[in-house]
């Protein structure tokens, strides 16, 4: 390529450039226009291709992030998630787990963040168009946590589970077409190591027990008409009293051994919370070790005293949490955050969790606990806090 060349002193300017000069100028001209027009080509491709979408891996609209999932809507639940920025979550169980196969959780699950609401076990009729809004609250069914199975209906002599396909559907839809909410979770109505029928006060024996109730746990997750989405799996640890639809042992065997799992009739001495908390462990680790699904407990502060005592077996740091303290029947005072709008009742968890640990999941804040709203249970789940 030809140039002009500066002036020496002296000179009188550029001289002028023959034919093969102009010749070489006008092809630096095409050139740059040529490059100029790419330049802007690759701008307007870049800005509608792939690199610019949100909502990718890593990108704007993952839970936990800001953006507008994570602005504070009314009531204290946050607002919608673009759609734009939101990801659809992958199914959990299609078949049921066979030796050897893992029951995968959603894979690389991202959830909305903020706090939505939704409702668990009965079926509660849901009203409006999709998404669905929840009655007596006017909220987004924006998650179902239905009861996967039922340990005595497992082994026979119970004959509730309580399982709506239709609720888990619509917070399905929720999750999937509207990116809000959580989808579908599960629990797992646990009996503890005083129906093991093959009890026989050992530790040894309560970690098997609490692994054959997980795998029980998974089969019936795998069997389910509605795919289940959320990844935590809870254990549901309570003492019931008189429910005889539901268990034979008004204490689940969680502080007497029984002569049989179905028989009702207590036998020896009290269940320790020792072997509860050994019981516990199996369930957790038989669910690491075939699953994708983190192990949880849905429980309360008095109840698991009650159970674990105070001391070390009492201590779940690290377990995630669904409370059902404090609850109320009364619809009046709606959830914002952790506590009832107004009021100074709040959510408390136990185990050695507070509100404010990553472990702190969900709140069934209303129609737990025995109490009765009209409609059935109300929870505030967290969905920043998805593992």
């Amino acid at each position: 390529m030809t140039r002009s060349e500066t002036p020496r002193s002296g000179q009188g300017g550029h001289r002028k450039p023959g034919p093969g000069r102009r010749r070489g100028r006008l092809a630096v001209a095409i050139a740059v226009a040529a490059a100029a027009c790419a330049g802007i080509i690759l701008a307007v491709l870049g800005a509608s291709g792939p690199a610019a979408r949100t909502g990718t891996a890593g990108g704007p609209g993952t839970a936990g992030q800001t953006g507008t999932a994570g602005r504070t809507g009314t009531a204290g639940r946050t607002a919608p998630a673009d759609p734009t920025t939101a990801a659809r979550p992958a199914g959990t169980a299609s078949t049921k787990p066979s030796a050897g196969t893992r029951l995968n959780a959603p894979a690389t699950p991202r959830f909305p963040a903020g706090f939505w609401s939704g409702s668990d076990s009965t079926s509660i009729t849901v009203a409006g168009a999709a998404p669905a809004r929840l009655p007596g609250i006017d909220r987004v069914d924006a998650g179902y946590i239905g009861m996967t199975g039922n340990w005595a209906t497992w082994q026979g002599c119970g004959t509730k589970q309580i399982w709506s396909a239709g609720d888990s559907a619509a917070a399905n839809t929720s999750l999937a077409r509207y990116h809000q909410g959580i989808g579908t979770g599960a629990y797992w109505f646990m009996g503890g190591p005083g129906v093991d029928p093959h009890y026989n006060g050992t530790t040894g024996h309560a970690y098997a027990w609490g692994a054959a109730q997980a795998a029980a746990a998974l089969r019936e997750i795998a069997a389910k008409p509605t795919r289940v989405t959320y990844p935590v799996l809870f254990m549901d640890i309570e003492i019931p009293g008189h429910a005889p639809t539901f268990t034979p042992a008004d204490d689940n065997g969680w502080t007497r051994a029984y002569t049989s799992p179905c028989s009702g009739k207590t036998q020896g001495g009290p269940v320790t919370p020792r072997l509860s908390r050994a019981e516990v462990n199996g369930f957790a680790a038989y669910l690491a070790g075939h699953s994708a699904l983190r192990a949880g407990v849905y429980s309360s502060p008095p109840i698991w005293a009650q159970i674990f005592g105070a001391g070390r077996e009492a201590q779940i740091p690290h377990l995630y949490e669904w409370t059902y303290n404090d609850t109320t029947s009364s619809l009046a005072h709606q959830p914002a955050g952790w506590c009832l709008s107004g009021t100074s009742a709040c959510a408390r968890f136990f185990g050695g969790v507070t509100a404010r640990s990553r472990y702190a999941l969900m709140w069934q804040w209303s129609g737990g606990g025995g109490t009765w709203n009209g409609f059935g249970d109300f929870d505030q789940i967290d969905g920043s806090r998805t593992p």
